[in-house]
């Protein structure tokens, strides 16, 4: 689905007719927009801002609980490791009735026949501690290194969540700001409408005045259904990740909002602090670890292991010699183990933990590059967006004067209708490219924020001042 990444591929259009939603939400069908409205009377609404919107988000996207759960049950792999170094315990006990027939021959070679009936029964203790194995010391150290990795990718998650939620909701701001302008240019057109028919009928005007006239207004009515069914689109999309209906949303305070290059102003000084404390990259270099901590284990089958065991054993007539007779047995020792010879296998899971290793190497070394990118992309999009936003200002300017011109011209007879519409449609294309400028700046900035492992609250904090509380 395009969102803000795809905003070049509207610089084309003719007409205000896109968003940032795609036009695949723009195609919704009526039945859906009832249900969305059932839906809306069933639950009361609420509006929000960029900071109500993540915190919604965080508590009830499915996406973000799973990924919680996911790294929650990958940090219990350090207690299970670390319990294989610690003594294990055992006790087992065990009662039996015995029915022994027995078949022997007297002095005088005559058969005799015994029957004897008995209970017997056990009971053993056993504790073994580990003294010396490799593998448990490289699993404690591998479930530490997965342990890393969880936590870092939780925060890669929770950080694209921002990303998420920033979307979705300048989508749907965008998407209002396209209704408005729809709105408003259906008016002026109307009004252009009307002017073309009142000159007509006075003798002063053309019937290709009320032609031109009208055509435009008829497209701007299809324009105004397909801007209503996106902005119902963009805030059902809003809605389902945070849970809630939403009724309004804070819009961008335009007299506030000051944007500015990124510092440091230097790209690289970015990608390298990217480099340093992205959760992405700090989760690939838990698994670069935990890989190099898999051939250690590998390796360890080749070396012998040392355990300490004690243990207490009680056993009653525990076999036909000892009918009647109890025993009790007490060990301590030291049990050595020494592999000698496992078909090639050891040597297999080496070369196979070797080749896991190296491709957790390369996957480091693609995605730092791959980061280096993104990250490069997102301080263009906020140093470019400086300049793009401060020209498209002056452009709107220039539109609306020209727009004011055209229309005194047309009164007093210099102009033509055809004039005056083209004015409107080039000041709303710019007043258009305004907002996407500006909501492309803000998302990037908080990608770029995402991006180096910025505390996520406060990047959330800094849009959300830009912001007017809704009423």
């Amino acid at each position: 689905m395009p969102t803000f990444k795809h905003f070049k591929h509207f610089k084309h259009l003719k007409y205000p007719t896109a968003s940032l939603a795609g036009r695949t939400g723009l195609r919704l069908t009526s039945l859906v927009s009832a249900c969305l409205a059932l839906c809306s009377l069933a639950t009361p609404a609420w509006s929000l801002d960029l900071r109500q919107a993540y915190d919604a988000a965080y508590d009830n996207d499915a996406t973000i609980r799973a990924a919680r759960a996911g790294a929650q049950s990958r940090r219990e792999l350090l207690p299970q490791a670390q319990a294989q170094r610690l003594p294990n315990v055992s006790f087992s006990a065990g009662r039996n009735y015995n029915d022994l027939t027995s078949k022997t021959r007297n002095m005088l070679n005559q058969p005799v026949t015994q029957k004897n009936n008995y209970y017997s029964g056990n009971q053993t203790l056993s504790v073994r501690q580990p003294l010396y194995r490799p593998y448990l010391s490289a699993l404690v150290r591998q479930a530490q290194a997965q342990v890393a990795d969880a936590d870092a990718t939780l925060e890669h998650d929770e950080q694209s969540l921002v990303t998420r939620v920033g979307e979705a909701y300048f989508d749907a701001l965008l998407a209002q700001d396209q209704q408005a302008l729809v709105a408003a240019q259906k008016t002026t057109y109307r009004t252009q409408l009307d002017a073309a028919q009142k000159s007509l009928a006075a003798g002063s005007g053309t019937r290709t005045d009320i032609d031109e006239a009208q055509a435009r207004l008829d497209m701007t009515l299809a324009q105004e259904l397909e801007a209503q069914q996106n902005v119902e689109f963009t805030r059902h999309r809003l809605e389902v990740l945070t849970g809630q209906n939403v009724d309004r949303l804070a819009a961008l305070d335009v007299q506030q909002f000051t944007p500015s290059a990124p510092m440091p102003a230097s790209v690289e000084a970015w990608i390298e602090r990217a480099e340093q404390t992205s959760p992405e990259m700090q989760a690939l270099r838990a698994q670069m670890e935990a890989a190099q901590q898999e051939i250690t284990k590998a390796q360890a089958g080749h070396k012998p292991t040392l355990d300490a065991i004690a243990q207490w054993a009680r056993s009653s007539s525990d076999s036909v010699t000892s009918v009647k007779s109890r025993y009790d047995n007490k060990v301590l020792g030291l049990q050595l183990n020494v592999p000698l010879y496992a078909g090639g296998y050891v040597s297999s899971t080496v070369r196979q933990a070797v080749a896991a290793h190296e491709r957790a190497r390369e996957m480091l070394e693609a995605t730092r590059l791959d980061l280096g990118v993104r990250v490069h992309r997102e301080f263009r999009g906020m140093t470019e967006g400086v300049l793009r936003i401060q020209a498209l200002e002056q452009a709107v300017r220039s539109g609306e004067q020209a727009l004011r011109s055209n229309q005194k011209s047309f009164e007093a007879g210099i102009r033509t209708t055809l004039d005056v519409l083209n004015a409107v449609q080039q000041k709303t294309l710019a007043q258009r490219d305004l907002a996407q400028a500006r909501y492309v700046y803000l998302v990037s900035y908080l990608r770029l924020q995402s991006l180096v492992g910025e505390d996520r609250q406060s990047s959330v904090a800094q849009v959300n001042r830009w912001l007017i509380a809704a009423d």
